[in-house]
């Protein structure tokens, strides 16, 4: 029997001091703060029926998908799929934006933000995360299924599902750390029912740098 919804969770915040640009290096990890936005998206869905669990590989996906593993008595599946993109800015410490620009050793990188250039391409993005998806979807006993991934993997889908065109300016992102983005599956398609910020209390407290 297939899910009756679906669940995009962003991870928490991530221990991160220095400001890098992580994408997919490894060892960054949920700050303090982080787990506690994590339990409080899992405490949010106390109730509901959770049949399946999934997350990226990426550390901070597997730590924020811990408490609903824990809350709901279910293995956490990794899905290679739902990963973070690749982008060429990663371990940088800069905030990406207009001022790269001032630095000209990133020019080649930028020449194309519609694709994007600078890593892998929006519609690559889209078109796994959709896969996986639909496969979560299929593959589950009823119920609804959750779904651990990152800021711009997750935005792909809302524009995705909204109809809008992919290419978007990163600080613009209705993503915040810990939101939940919930689909439906009506005739052939997902379509949004439901987005909320169970952490939205804690986001002040929150440092949330690198979108790319």
């Amino acid at each position: 029997m297939p899910a009756n919804l679906i669940h995009l969770v962003r991870h928490g915040e991530v221990h991160n001091p220095q400001g890098v640009l992580y994408g997919r290096i490894p060892g960054y990890h949920l700050s303090e703060l982080g787990h506690k936005m994590a339990e409080v998206a899992a405490d949010s869905f106390e109730g509901h029926p959770i049949t399946a669990l999934y997350a990226s590989p990426l550390q901070r996906a597997q730590e924020s998908a811990q408490p609903w593993s824990d809350r709901f008595g279910l293995d956490i599946v990794t899905e290679d799929r739902i990963i973070e993109p690749t982008n060429k800015f990663e371990g940088k410490t800069f905030e990406f934006g207009p001022q790269v620009l001032l630095r000209p050793q990133s020019w080649p990188w930028v020449v194309n933000p519609w694709l994007p250039s600078w890593g892998e391409p929006f519609a690559s993005v889209a078109d796994r995360m959709l896969a996986a998806i639909e496969d979560a979807w299929s593959n589950a006993d009823g119920g609804e299924v959750v779904m651990v991934s990152h800021q711009m993997p997750i935005v792909m889908v809302q524009r995705y599902v909204s109809g809008r065109r992919l290419p978007h300016d990163p600080r613009k992102r209705r993503c915040s750390l810990s939101s939940i983005t919930t689909l439906e599956r009506r005739d052939d398609v997902f379509v949004e029912v439901g987005y909320s910020e169970p952490a939205a209390a804690l986001l002040g407290q929150a440092a949330d740098f690198g979108a790319v």
